[in-house]
């Protein structure tokens, strides 16, 4: 009850601009209907899945189009669920690693689906030893020139490996972009926004909910 009149009071009285999107996805039944609504995709199709978590979102992409779906999960923990979720699926390929602008070791908070990077290198804080690669390193090891589909949730990594594509020039070679921006960032609103005026420039968005869920397609 103290949540759902938090959340009430929030959206209503406060008008918070972020419960009103979260509000509205869950109105509109944007897991349901928007998140796996990709008709272009095919067994030929290559997914990648940023922050893969137990594997929910590459099952399911996975089961609709029967796509290939490179899965990057940092948290042992999680890696090994999608391990043995997909053992039996050769399409479905889970990585024990993060992509991001690059190489190293960062510590991860141990939060389950909300685990997020928190400082790059020797962090003080207390969390997870975890490792990323740099994302255009990966694509070459995997010979991939081309993403049909890339869903980004990692907790905040989404801006410097966002801008990392953008300093080389490189939005186009991913198809559409599935986009959680996260609002905790120290300078998220400004950095989302540089974001989007360079999407704009090979992209269109096709549907959004402000730091909820937000779909770019390639123009």
């Amino acid at each position: 009850m103290f949540r759902k009149f938090k959340r009430f009071f929030r959206e209503h009285i406060l008008r918070d601009e972020h419960t009103i999107a979260v509000s509205q996805w869950f109105r509109d039944k944007g897991d349901e209907k928007l998140r796996f609504n990709y008709p272009s995709l095919n067994g030929k199709s290559i997914i990648f899945d940023l922050g893969g978590y137990v594997g929910d979102f590459a099952y399911e992409i996975n089961k609709k189009y029967d796509c290939k779906v490179y899965l990057f999960e940092p948290h042992p923990e999680f890696y090994k669920k999608c391990v043995e979720k997909f053992s039996d699926n050769e399409k479905v390929i889970p990585f024990n690693f993060g992509l991001s602008d690059k190489e190293g070791t960062f510590t991860l908070s141990d939060n389950l689906d909300g685990s997020s990077f928190l400082n790059p290198n020797k962090a003080t804080k207390q969390g997870l030893e975890c490792e990323i690669k740099e994302f255009f390193s990966v694509l070459s090891d995997l010979d991939i020139k081309n993403i049909d589909l890339i869903k980004v949730n990692i907790e905040g990594g989404e801006y410097p490996l966002l801008k990392h594509i953008v300093n080389r020039n490189e939005l186009g070679i991913i198809d559409e972009y599935q986009i959680q921006f996260h609002n905790f960032i120290e300078g998220a609103e400004t950095k989302r926004n540089f974001l989007i005026t360079e999407l704009r420039k090979t992209h269109k968005r096709t549907w959004c909910y402000k730091f909820v869920w937000e779909n770019w397609k390639k123009i």
